[in-house]
């Protein structure tokens, strides 16, 4: 009787589909010598604000979406800063926003490799097979002074089924936002153009959302 019993039970734990993951979202913050600890701050509390907005956590619980954030500047400066993290309800989001309110900056002083970034996060998605899109967020304020080329890393992403959008922080005319359209986003990726820090945090609200909108991809 016994081992029927767990047998049965057993049996229907093994049946209970797995939750798919819709989209796997790899946050990327600029923190090269560009970005002051001012603006460092308005990023980090924009970011934290963003991923408690209710919107935020209803698209990210709907997709079942899995998240990490990556902190970059130079040609040799990446770091993990929050491992893959799966959101399956709120309680996971709220615990991905905790994560982030309590990063230090990982880097000061450092050069902008922004390509070298984005083959670091390629690397990452190794550990995420199952998620059906996969998309790099990468944000900056300036073009590269180091690192390779920016626009064969976009074409590698685009050829492993990467998008890669980004959030261009422009302190005068659109000179970053165009150099993101050029060379940094995928041909399936879009560009949002923050006016300087202090519009980070509306920026990537708005990103987020789009990037695990299902109707618009």
């Amino acid at each position: 009787m016994l081992k029927r019993f767990i047998a049965a039970t057993f049996l229907t734990l093994t049946s209970v589909p797995a939750l798919a993951c819709d989209t796997a979202l790899i946050l990327t913050i600029d923190v090269s010598n560009s970005v002051d600890p001012a603006e460092w701050a308005l990023q980090k509390d924009g970011l934290v604000d963003a991923l408690r907005d209710p919107e935020v956590v209803g698209a990210m619980v709907d997709n079942y979406a899995a998240l990490m954030v990556i902190q970059w500047s130079g040609e040799d400066k990446q770091e993990i800063s929050i491992p893959w993290t799966r959101v399956e309800n709120e309680l996971d989001a709220a615990l991905f926003a905790n994560l982030a309110a309590d990063m230090e900056r990982a880097f000061v002083l450092s050069d902008t490799a922004p390509a070298e970034a984005i083959y670091f996060s390629l690397e990452q998605f190794e550990d995420v097979p199952d998620c059906l899109r996969k998309v790099i967020d990468i944000s900056g304020d300036g073009t590269p002074n180091s690192g390779r080329d920016t626009a064969t890393a976009r074409i590698i992403a685009e050829r492993s089924g990467v998008t890669i959008n980004g959030i261009a922080i422009e302190s005068m005319g659109v000179a970053i936002t165009n150099f993101y359209e050029r060379k940094v986003i995928t041909r399936n990726g879009f560009v949002l153009t923050a006016r300087r820090h202090l519009d980070y945090p509306r920026a990537i609200r708005q990103k987020i959302i789009r990037e695990l909108s299902r109707m618009l991809g």
